[in-house]
């Protein structure tokens, strides 16, 4: 309901609607890290806490963050990738017309 232009973008344009899109601060010499930030909060804490159960319960999904961890990233990180993940899944099922599917 907070994201009627579910369907109609690319993932990342979705991605950074939402507040999923990774941005890097950087200022003359100084190099930062890539975070998440801005979009829409709402829609974020939604995918964020729908995130924490797919880790948990959706195999698929699972994988995915366990991979990332064992890769060394930080399981924040890890999470937030995942509800990213379901928001592109989501989106592309939208545009699709087509229900989940496990690849």
């Amino acid at each position: 309901a907070e994201m009627p232009e579910l369907g109609r973008l690319t993932a990342r344009q979705i991605a950074a609607l939402a507040g999923l899109a990774p941005f890097v601060r950087e200022s003359g010499k100084w190099k930062g890290r890539a975070m998440v930030a801005g979009g829409r909060k709402s829609v974020r804490t939604a995918l964020f806490l729908a995130a924490l159960t797919a880790c948990r319960h959706n195999p698929v999904l699972k994988l995915f963050r366990d991979r990332l961890v064992a890769a060394g990233k930080p399981k924040i990180v890890a999470v937030v990738a995942v509800a990213r993940k379901l928001l592109t899944i989501l989106n592309a099922m939208i545009r699709d017309q087509k229900p989940w599917q496990t690849a």
